[in-house]
């Protein structure tokens, strides 16, 4: 069964979304309208910039719809701004920015520092047999985790070998940030700092492919 799954398509790393969904036998489908929304099996929020796509949300008239289609359990993976945007809280944001409150967590916004402090790292990954790379760029983490949310990854307490940090005059250093939370999973809903889209390994995506599968193999 090959699961219709929509990408949210007002801003940030549509395309990229785009191309692993469908590397993972799932239809991907652009969403911009209430009744795109409607139509999908799930949905996916990508990266981008979190207070513009609130924005967005609330300009093509979708924060209210996709609210209630997630308190009615559809499937979403968001990733750095989607993980943002799926939060019930943010810290250091903008007053007026909106949050769908799918996943019972508090984020903060850039956490890991400026586009400067950019890095990539290995990560273990609960339902993953090996460590995969993560990409961290303006990355939020989750400061706290409601009792009903699986912590699926944390930055290592020692960087892993192979960790590329951004150069830049305001380079942040990964172990600053051991322990933090960087990857999440509560119900069918699935958040990640990081941006599994952009480095070519599918299984982040291939995991909520078969999420979404079983969901509505369960009639969710």
């Amino acid at each position: 069964m090959k699961p219709t799954i929509g990408v949210l398509a007002l801003q940030g790393d549509v395309r990229e979304h785009f191309h692993a969904l469908a590397a993972c036998d799932a239809e991907p489908v652009s969403v911009r309208r209430e009744s795109e929304l409607e139509s999908v099996d799930a949905l996916v929020l990508p990266g981008g910039e979190s207070t513009a796509i609130s924005k967005l949300l609330e300009v093509f008239g979708l924060l209210d719809p996709l609210r209630a289609r997630l308190r009615a359990g559809m499937p979403a993976f968001g990733s750095c701004a989607g993980m943002i945007l799926l939060a019930s809280e943010v810290l250091d944001t903008r007053p007026d920015a909106q949050s769908l409150s799918g996943i019972d967590m508090t984020v903060r916004r850039n956490a890991f520092g400026r586009q400067v402090d950019s890095f990539e790292t290995d990560l273990d990954f609960t339902g993953l047999d090996d460590p995969i790379r993560a990409v961290f760029i303006r990355a939020p983490w989750v400061e706290r985790a409601g009792a009903g949310v699986e912590v699926l990854a944390r930055v290592p307490h020692r960087p892993r070998p192979g960790t590329v940090v951004a150069e830049g005059p305001s380079v942040g250093d990964p172990q600053d940030a051991a322990g933090r939370i960087v990857a999440v999973r509560q119900g069918s809903v699935i958040a990640t700092s990081f941006h599994p889209e952009v480095t070519g390994d599918l299984r982040v995506h291939r995991l909520f492919v078969d999420s979404v599968r079983a969901a509505v193999g369960a009639g969710t």
